[in-house]
């Protein structure tokens, strides 16, 4: 790959820089109102398992326990709709309630329900984490891995290699930024074949699907709950609005 003049990395850095700004000036232009994606009291509107989700304190809660083990991934899907161009907010915290420190959670979107799963959902993920390496990122859940990494804006080809096109800036200098084991707020902005994400107002991944057959652009809506060291993620605030 032709190596890119420093002058067109920096402006690509600052385009991705403004895009959710620019997402929300044109949604306001065309698109809806933001909606209200939990009423904040119970789980209506939503489907998973009840076992491992519950509501607390008006926030969605997921949760592995040493006594009770999670083996495979689940999800708590959104019933509402599967949307094609949106722009989406909400806040998590992740609590990692084990010796390594290690939790692992993250919201789907455009992505399909596993026929005869137990809430089994593969597609694009907005990625959450407790350690210092992943959250931000661009994720294709049971597909293809990773589409964007923290900081990078890339083109997935019609062959499906990511080119990483612009560094949107240093992944440790973007970590800053994440507050652990507190409160944090997520932008997901879906338009066309291009996915930004952003944690805290700073702008941490960046991706143009160009793979037909393997891209989506429409879906569902989902919550992560990862396998693996007891841990707990919650989710407040969730607002969604549909773009034109």
């Amino acid at each position: 790959m032709k190596k890119l003049a420093p002058l067109f990395l920096v402006c690509a850095a600052l385009f991705c820089a403004s895009s959710v700004s620019a997402a929300t000036n044109d949604a306001a232009a065309g698109g809806t109102e933001f909606e209200r994606m939990f009423n904040g009291k119970d789980l209506k509107g939503w489907k998973g398992d009840t076992n491992r989700w519950s509501v607390e304190d008006g926030t969605i809660v997921g949760r592995i326990t040493a006594e009770r083990a999670l083996k495979t991934n689940t999800f708590l899907i959104w019933t509402h709709a599967a949307p094609h161009d949106f722009e989406m907010h909400f806040a998590y915290k992740l609590t990692a309630e084990n010796e390594k420190g290690a939790a692992n959670s993250g919201v789907q979107y455009r992505s399909r329900e596993v026929t005869n799963s137990n809430f089994v959902v593969k597609g694009y993920q907005a990625d959450i984490e407790a350690g210092p390496t992943y959250s931000g990122m661009l994720h294709e859940e049971g597909g293809r891995g990773i589409l964007a990494r923290r900081g990078q804006m890339t083109r997935v080809s019609s062959t499906g290699t990511v080119h990483p096109v612009a560094s949107l800036g240093a992944p440790a200098e973007i970590q800053s930024v994440i507050k652990a084991d507190d409160w944090n707020d997520y932008t997901i902005i879906a338009r066309g074949n291009r996915l930004t994400h952003a944690i805290n107002g700073r702008v941490t991944a960046d991706a143009t699907d160009e793979q037909e057959g393997a891209r989506a652009f429409h879906g569902v809506i989902a919550l992560q709950l990862h396998r693996g060291e007891p841990m707990t993620v919650r989710f407040r605030d969730l607002r969604i609005k549909f773009l034109k």
